[in-house]
């Protein structure tokens, strides 16, 4: 498999080959050690069933996908803020489109606003902060 972590939004020259992939939760990877919060996406904490839920969709959707992010240069609390992609799809739209994340618009911009689903405006509760 192979990462590719960008530095405010510039591409590496050379693209890293990682060694790992973690999942935290379903707005949040580890790509070789490297903490991305996913720009955009407000998805349901790991203490609620949904937020167990979109953390095994998420592990399910990445597994065996190449994986690159480009880092806006933003940082909260530990880690990076950017847009990744698996095998080129944008992540964030994918975790929004499949009912397991909102669209946060204060950060999106409301990118992802046209790829929630009914059902996950239904049950999700939006952060404050969005």
């Amino acid at each position: 498999m192979r990462y590719l972590i960008s530095v405010f939004s510039i591409w590496l020259a050379v693209p890293a080959i990682a060694q790992s992939l973690h999942v935290r939760d379903a707005d949040t990877i580890v790509v070789d050690g490297t903490p991305v919060r996913l720009n955009g996406v407000d998805a349901p904490e790991l203490g609620t069933q949904s937020g167990q839920n979109a953390k095994r969709w998420m592990v399910n959707y990445l597994r065996g996908k190449s994986i690159t992010c480009e880092l806006n240069g933003d940082r909260t609390h530990d880690r990076w803020v950017g847009v990744c992609f698996a095998d080129g799809q944008d992540i964030g739209a994918a975790v929004i489109a499949a009912g397991h994340a909102l669209d946060c618009a204060r950060f999106s911009g409301g990118r992802y606003a046209r790829l929630e689903t009914p059902a996950a405006r239904s049950r999700l509760r939006r952060a404050r902060y969005c």
